[in-house]
């Protein structure tokens, strides 16, 4: 079952909500978005949602703020955990925790927050199950071994989970294991609900479902399938497709799914820019000789390259931008790429390079050196205090080109 959120949004999306609720969003936000108008109608009737909206479209406030507005009515809390939250990511978890504040600021009310992940000090996760949260923020790895143990009692009370960024864990054992810990909390709240008024001791056995014919006494019986507590259930992400088959992971066979599509089309302005008039020929030798013709023999000798006529529109494209990325193949051609256009935008001229860096550069006057003076003068040992290069004592000497140091190129470990 699908909802558009951008045509069958309610008339007024803050109806269901209490007044403090209404008051705080009205003075923070402008109007909700779509994807919250959407959320909050689906999720407000009680149905499993599963909100597919880009980033920043306030997806996750529109998760929260019903569980916020409903244990701010509750009379009583503190019992147990309420609301629970999962992330893949255990980065975003604190993040959660710290964005809380301000609505459970601005409302009023007295809600606590948890956190649990592998993280959390042994006392601190034994004060939570001495006074459990009202709303758990917590990881898949955490939320398994919390119903695990002797801690899982908390949980029992939990009306709703939400799973952001559910592409993440969608497709992997990840997912599956996560599948396998929401059905183990589905039964965990279904079984408390079950379970009789009063005190029950440990190893009693369950009350049986029909009372003998010869005993006068009634015993406690389940109720309907269709009265049992469900755990309701909110899937959050802003890049998963397709939406049926994420709705069928979050919510598990024989359940129904609202989908809240909010997701917009983004607009393409793509250009394909060709720096140079023939690519066959794009620029000058790689490795010219003293002559300006490419030696026999010499590596990559006849490879043409196109950088010397990128470098120039790559500027411009950042000079006329906010924000420009690129991409490169590794991180040698990235910092090369760095420097070339720190150069052109400083009106630099180009410094010398060793000679696996030459493939990028234009041919230079003089046969490829810096100043007009040929590399076999540069190497010989000149009269007038010219350094050669020699391996003495001290090791390897950094060669001198008119007076302006070479310095021999050290591999870089990372690119190993």
């Amino acid at each position: 079952m699908t909802t558009d959120a951008k045509a069958g949004a309610a008339p007024d999306p803050l109806a269901p909500f209490s007044a403090p609720v209404r008051r705080w969003f009205e003075a923070s936000f402008e109007g909700p978005t779509p994807a919250q108008a959407g959320g909050w109608e689906a999720i407000s009737g009680g149905d499993n949602a599963l909100i597919c909206a880009p980033t920043g479209s306030g997806k996750t406030l529109a998760s929260f703020l019903w569980g916020i507005d409903r244990l701010s009515r509750m009379a009583e809390r503190g019992q147990g955990v309420r609301l629970v939250y999962v992330s893949p990511l255990k980065a975003l978890s604190y993040d959660i925790e710290r964005n809380l504040r301000a609505p459970l600021r601005g409302i009023g009310a007295d809600i606590s927050v948890g956190l649990r992940t592998g993280d959390t000090s042994q006392a601190e996760r034994r004060a939570m199950r001495k006074t459990p949260p009202d709303i758990l923020i917590t990881t898949p790895e955490s939320l398994y071994l919390m119903l695990s143990s002797g801690v899982r009692e908390i949980l029992a009370t939990t009306e709703a989970v939400i799973v952001d960024e559910i592409h993440a864990v969608a497709q992997s054992k990840r997912g599956s294991h996560l599948a396998l810990s929401l059905e183990r909390l589905e039964h965990l709240v279904k079984d408390h609900a079950q379970r009789p008024a009063g005190p029950v001791a440990a190893g009693d056995p369950p009350p049986l479902p029909v009372a003998k014919a010869s005993s006068g006494a009634v015993p406690p019986t389940a109720p309907p399938a269709g009265d049992a507590p469900r755990l309701q259930r909110i899937g959050l992400s802003a890049t998963q497709r397709p939406l049926e088959r994420i709705a069928r992971f979050l919510v598990g066979p024989k359940r129904e799914c609202k989908i809240v599509d909010a997701g917009v089309a983004k607009e393409l302005d793509l250009e394909i820019v060709v720096p140079v008039e023939d690519m066959a020929e794009p620029g000058a030798p790689a490795f010219p000789s003293e002559d300006g013709v490419p030696a026999d023999g010499e590596p990559l000798a006849h490879v043409r390259s196109i950088w010397p006529a990128i470098y120039p529109e790559l500027l411009k494209l950042v000079r006329e931008h906010t924000s420009t990325i690129v991409f490169v193949n590794n991180r040698r051609a990235a910092e090369r790429l760095a420097k070339r256009l720190n150069e052109l935008h400083a009106d630099e001229p180009p410094q010398e390079l060793p000679a696996t860096e030459h493939a990028g550069n234009p041919p230079l006057p003089g046969g490829g050196a810096v100043g007009g003076t040929a590399p076999e003068d540069a190497l010989a040992t000149a009269g007038g205090g010219g350094s050669p290069a020699a391996t003495g004592p001290a090791g390897p000497t950094p060669l001198t080109v008119n007076s302006a140091p070479v310095i021999p190129r050290t591999p870089n470990p990372l690119q190993a």
